[in-house]
């Protein structure tokens, strides 16, 4: 390896021959698309034997028997996951529509739906079952709770599965307006949701699905949610930076002041090959490019950690030419 007086003029003779470059446009980051809510009143329509079955089941108050409880599961199975052909949707707004006021009805609905783990996960990964479940989401907070405890009992599951992201992402969303599931405080001192995922946040950030879960809470600007996030990632940085999806998140991080921080004073830690190393590949040489964008932005009150990372890479500039990197290091001069 050249000394470091040989480093320096090869990368004064390529500036001097490079031609004046803008620094490229930051990377868009693909995250998940939350749908809107879908609950509407319906027009009265004639409810099938069936459903009109399963409506009188919820208003009565006697306990039912273990078979009546397993027709009942099975035609609110039926209800949540039915097709349009057979006016699935129609049939389902109807039937919440025709509950009582007090929502003791919607009670005993969202209980039988979470009774069963397994079935529940199985309506979340049905496109229709995931729709409707999103409809549920909340009506009232109360039976928010029940859906709260099912996506927490299946955590690892609806987290990372592309098939029940609906409904999660449907989850996080009426969470930010606090109207149904209680994501920092929830019942009987139980984890919140956002504190879960931030405990998780290392694997779902390697997750093709997963990762978008992490992007959405820091998208929430939640500064203890970012804090617990940034956290668990502390030391992570790095490696995650290397791959795709890691490096989507941790380009997430550094749009917030004290996760930026974060991330840059572990870069600095770095050896000065292993930072190119991280510049010149594929997906580490746009978190780089973000974080020297960042600092620089910041430059009156984080004027050592930008002057911190152009000082370890300017050195090896001749293997950054033709990255993102070199043209944004170029451009500074």
């Amino acid at each position: 390896m050249a000394n470091s007086g040989d480093l320096t003029a090869t990368g004064a003779s390529i500036e001097q021959e490079s031609p004046v470059v803008p620094p490229p446009p930051p990377r868009e980051i693909p995250t998940a698309n939350i749908p809107p809510p879908r609950f509407a009143a319906p027009n009265r329509v004639n409810l099938t034997e069936e459903n009109q079955s399963l409506l009188n089941s919820f208003r009565s108050s006697a306990s039912l028997t273990r078979q009546e409880r397993n027709t009942c599961m099975q035609s609110l199975y039926n209800l949540m996951t039915s097709s349009e052909e057979d006016a699935g949707s129609a049939q389902f707004r109807e039937v919440v529509s025709r509950f009582d006021e007090d929502g003791s009805d919607l009670r005993k609905m969202a209980s039988l739906l979470t009774s069963d783990l397994d079935h529940f996960l199985e309506m979340a990964r049905d496109d229709n079952g995931s729709n409707r479940i999103q409809e549920l989401l909340g009506i009232r907070d109360d039976v928010d709770t029940f859906f709260y405890n099912a996506i927490l009992s299946r955590f690892d599951h609806i987290m990372t599965d592309y098939e029940a992201s609906d409904a999660r992402d449907a989850s996080f969303q009426r969470g930010e307006e606090d109207r149904n599931v209680q994501l920092r405080s929830p019942p009987r001192g139980s984890p919140g949701l956002l504190y879960v995922v931030a405990q998780n946040a290392l694997d779902l950030s390697y997750h093709a699905r997963g990762n978008y879960v992490v992007q959405h809470v820091l998208q929430l600007n939640d500064l203890r949610s970012t804090r617990n996030v940034a956290v668990s990632l502390s030391g992570h940085y790095f490696g995650l930076s290397f791959t795709k999806f890691g490096s989507y998140v941790v380009e997430k991080l550094l749009d917030t002041e004290e996760a930026a921080v974060m991330v840059v004073e572990e870069f600095l830690r770095c050896e000065g090959e292993s930072l190119v190393r991280l510049a010149t590949s594929s997906c580490g040489n746009f978190v780089v490019v973000k974080a020297l964008r960042v600092m620089r932005e910041r430059n009156r009150t984080r004027r050592d950690l930008f002057g911190g990372l152009v000082n370890k890479l300017r050195p090896y500039v001749h293997l950054l030419r033709g990255r993102n990197v070199g043209a944004f290091l170029y451009w500074l001069r």
